[in-house]
């Protein structure tokens, strides 16, 4: 018995597959640290994996899936904090993007690809009453190893 082709959406994932830097952002403390995503058996889940330094910032691992019922991209988020959030989630030609809505605070991020799908620009949004949003962090990513399924 085969297995069934994976969605497009699914099959789009495969630009993140591979090992990448962390890229510092040009103001504030020096971060050190990787990320690496793979597909887990059966190519129906991404696993995102990162390790970061100094101690004050999290790593963590997520997993990257398609919702059943909607069939848009989400990503379930866990960090070395304890932390558990659920973000929606897009990644096309003009970039990748995650958000969330939560009680506490939302939340989005928007990368675009470089260098040949080998960097990712990105930024990180933060809006305290939900609605009014502003600039929290920068966060790059290099390609380090690997690429593709």
């Amino acid at each position: 018995m085969s297995e069934p082709t994976p969605s497009p959406a699914l099959r789009r994932l495969d630009v993140l597959v591979g090992e990448w830097r962390v890229e510092p952002p040009a103001q504030g403390p020096p971060v050190e640290g990787r990320v690496w995503f793979e597909w887990l058996p059966g190519r129906r889940f991404l696993v995102q994996r990162w390790e970061v330094k100094p101690p004050e910032y999290p790593s963590g691992i997520a997993i990257i899936g398609e919702d059943a019922e909607s069939g848009e991209l989400a990503q379930h988020y866990f960090d070395s904090r304890g932390v558990a959030r659920v973000y929606g989630m897009s990644l096309d030609d003009d970039g990748w993007r995650l958000w969330r809505a939560g009680s506490d605070f939302a939340q989005r991020f928007s990368g675009t690809f470089a260098a040949g799908g080998d960097r990712i620009d990105g930024r990180w949004e933060i809006a305290w009453d939900g609605s009014t949003w502003e600039h929290d962090f920068d966060l790059g990513y290099l390609r380090t190893g690997g690429r593709g399924a």
